[in-house]
């Protein structure tokens, strides 16, 4: 165990230590603010989703925010020997799961995702357990195709959000699409010609720009805010939890495809920052704290959790991996929590900066979905898995009554969002169609 002193500027680059407050706080902050608009947008989308609103909109945010600072000090810190990984990664909320919570809160309510979202916390579990016998259905062809297609699927969300929200009331007008285009044109602008904090907090100043001109064209209202507290504890089983099996077998199935990237954002993380690869103790640990961490936030009305990808990508670049950075990091997200005064100004978000900020975030799921398909090279066999399995998976759920002959659940399962069709078919072609050399 390497011992540092608190003026050790090496600390940050070993896992153990206490790193200087000049190093811990500026790197911490960070890591939060390239996590917070994943954090609390998927609730947000799913508030919207499900007719929830007022102080129960607010508690979804605040839930996700303690939840994510949970999952984070449970891979820092594992208990029990086997739940977390002990690796320097940010878990939490994930937009990966959002076209099928909302597909499921749009067919039934909140309490539905939950109880699905207690069903997929198991499955994670038992996927962490077996993660050895059961990583070779998951190569990274068929991982990168359920990845591009979970991508492909959130561009009506985001459109519909740049637009002002579907069914409000100046849906569509020019205003909601100024505000949206500025704010990805920040976006853009930050992620392509800026460096450092700028670059990797695009998407939080984007939406401070938009939200800012939203402000000034009248389009923000603090209703919300003034009659939040200062401190709210949630209580379990606020939102109740209902299990529908459809539902539940529709999320689990996305749960394992998570499961996998899992792998591969822990992969990248050692690789990256501790040029090794994870070990299956590790790997194992991070996927089980993951499910414990789901089946937790669901009794208190928390989503779905996964590793975050864009954290990961820190790592990558400053090489820092003391665990105390993210430790903070996690620290400065529950103290957030906590207070609903921050989270119900969260809320006040106008649904065109939400929309103009995530597009580019889904359009980067899209393309790192491409990458993983590409990773080992083209075929023509690729071509077929890819292109069928998303063919069939997209191609059913955008023709409405495709699956009207048959039962309900068939319909909730394989109808309401893209992501399992498209992982079942592609694992089953992945398995049949015979092997050949890729075309480098």
């Amino acid at each position: 165990m390497n011992k540092h002193t608190p003026h050790d500027a090496t600390a940050i680059f070993q896992y153990e230590g206490i790193p200087a407050a000049n190093q811990l706080v500026p790197l911490g902050l960070q890591h939060v603010v390239a996590a917070v608009v994943g954090i609390v947008t998927p609730s947000i989308l799913v508030a919207n989703t499900c007719g929830i609103e007022g102080a129960d909109r607010t508690l979804l945010i605040q839930v996700s925010l303690l939840v994510t600072a949970l999952a984070t000090l449970l891979q820092l810190f594992p208990i029990f020997g086997r739940i977390g990984s002990r690796l320097p990664v940010i878990m939490g909320i994930s937009f990966a799961y959002v076209p099928t919570l909302l597909a499921i809160g749009g067919q039934f309510d909140l309490p539905t995702i939950l109880g699905a979202e207690i069903v997929g916390g198991v499955v994670a579990i038992l996927f962490g357990i077996f993660v050895k016998q059961i990583r070779v259905l998951f190569p990274p062809l068929v991982t990168g195709t359920v990845i591009f297609t979970i991508g492909l699927s959130l561009y009506p969300t985001a459109i519909k959000y740049m637009a002002g929200g579907a069914g409000t009331e100046g849906f569509g007008s020019p205003q909601n699409w100024f505000v949206a285009i500025l704010t990805l044109l920040v976006v853009t602008v930050l992620s392509h010609f800026c460096k450092g904090v700028l670059k990797l907090g695009a998407i939080l100043f984007g939406m401070i720009v938009g939200y800012i001109v939203a402000y000034a064209m009248g389009m923000v209202s603090f209703a919300e805010v003034g009659a939040a507290g200062w401190f709210n504890l949630p209580a379990p089983m606020h939102f109740g939890i209902t299990f529908e099996v459809s539902a539940c077998v529709s999320l689990a199935i996305v749960y394992i495809v998570n499961a996998v990237q899992t792998i591969g954002d822990l992969s990248s993380t050692t690789m990256g920052g501790m040029d090794r690869m994870p070990t299956d103790k590790e790997l194992s640990g991070g996927i089980i704290g993951q499910g414990v961490m789901s089946i937790v936030g669901a009794i208190f009305g928390g989503l779905p959790t996964a590793s975050y990808s864009q954290n990961v990508g820190i790592v990558t670049v400053n090489r820092v991996i003391n665990r105390a950075v993210f430790a903070f990091a996690a620290i400065v997200l529950a103290v957030a929590g906590f207070v609903p005064k921050i989270s119900s100004i969260l809320t006040t978000i106008p649904q065109c900066v939400i929309g103009g900020a995530t597009i580019s975030v889904f359009a980067t799921i899209t393309m790192t979905g491409v990458r993983m398909i590409t990773s080992d090279g083209f075929s023509m066999r690729s071509s077929a898995v890819v292109g069928l399995a998303v063919a069939i998976g997209v191609g059913i759920t955008q023709v409405q009554g495709s699956l009207g002959g048959f039962p309900t659940w068939v319909t909730t399962v394989f109808g309401s969002s893209p992501v399992v069709v498209t992982t079942i078919v592609a694992i089953l072609l992945n398995l049949i169609l015979p092997k050949e050399e890729a075309k480098k």
